[in-house]
């Protein structure tokens, strides 16, 4: 994973937050799922920065694999959404500053 370091502070010309860790947002894993799935996260938008569909991708047929099939990922930025979901297996996570990244399973 990367370094946390302290975010920075908006200023008075009004520049944006931008964090360098993954930010969960809601979660509801058990918990090492919850480490391994940010994990994967991370490491997906940082290999593939460019292109958020095979970031997508990525995570979605590595968690198929670890956890069973039935996975549902989207990643990207400034986007809504309401889902149904198979309790205790949804992430909701921002990593890179506004980089939204959701994964959930549904049976």
């Amino acid at each position: 994973m990367t370094e946390a370091t302290e975010p920075k502070k908006e200023d008075s010309e009004g520049k944006k937050v931008v964090h360098t860790y993954p930010l969960v947002r809601h979660c509801d894993m058990v918990d090492e799922m919850k480490t391994e799935a940010m994990e994967l996260c991370v490491t997906a938008c940082e290999k593939h920065s460019a292109n958020n569909e095979n970031a997508a991708r990525m995570i979605k047929e590595a968690l198929d694999r670890k956890f069973g099939p039935s996975w549902h990922v989207v990643v990207g930025e400034g986007y809504g959404m309401e889902i149904s979901y198979e309790c205790r297996h949804l992430i909701y996570m921002f990593f890179g500053g506004n980089m939204a990244i959701c994964a959930w399973k549904c049976s």
